[in-house]
């Protein structure tokens, strides 16, 4: 992205993918090239992300298993947050522990809530291959937790257990979007 553009405004919207596709539960491979194929997908993927009305989306989300995510997101103190990371790493995860309603644009219209910390440090590159670091607190720290995870092949029900579980998975097996 140059200085001044707005993220997305000239990326595509690409399908999302949905609970159940091999691709969201498969570890993605480490960036190795950071030419204009890796800016066209981060400036996609924030196309995508805000069509959606979410606050942060992983590569393998619209189905490229690679280790980006992009986010516009809040933490609690309506502080905005918004960039993406390449090969991020979850380096520190801190805090109290906290039930909160999380949802997943790859499972729509559900949610469940799911323990986080309320504090995570992720470190990883920009597009350019940039060192970049990013902490969060809150609702951010939630958000930078669960694309980290889609990263490494999970999902939020992942970390739901018990009647929660049970409940958000029968809702997505009979989900209009879970032929």
């Amino acid at each position: 992205m140059r200085h001044g553009t707005i993220p997305g405004a000239s990326g595509r919207v690409r399908p999302l993918t949905l609970l159940g596709d091999p691709v969201l539960h498969a570890p993605c491979e480490e960036v190795t090239d950071f030419g204009p194929e890796l800016a066209r997908l981060v400036e996609d993927m924030f196309a995508t992300m805000y069509a959606a009305r979410g606050d942060g989306l992983a590569a393998n989300q619209i189905g490229v298993g690679r280790r980006v995510f992009v986010y516009d997101c809040p933490d609690d103190e309506d502080v905005r947050h918004l960039g993406h990371v390449v090969n991020p790493k979850l380096v520190e995860l801190d805090g109290v522990t906290v039930r909160g309603p999380e949802g997943c644009l790859s499972l729509p219209g559900l949610e469940a809530g799911t323990p986080r910390f309320d504090h995570a440090v992720v470190e990883g590159v920009d597009m350019r291959g940039e060192p970049v670091q990013v902490h969060g607190t809150g609702w951010f720290a939630r958000c930078l937790q669960h694309e980290c995870d889609h990263l490494d092949g999970g999902i939020y029900t992942d970390r739901v257990t018990g009647w929660r579980r049970r409940r958000v998975l029968r809702a997505a097996a009979r989900a209009p979007w879970n032929s």
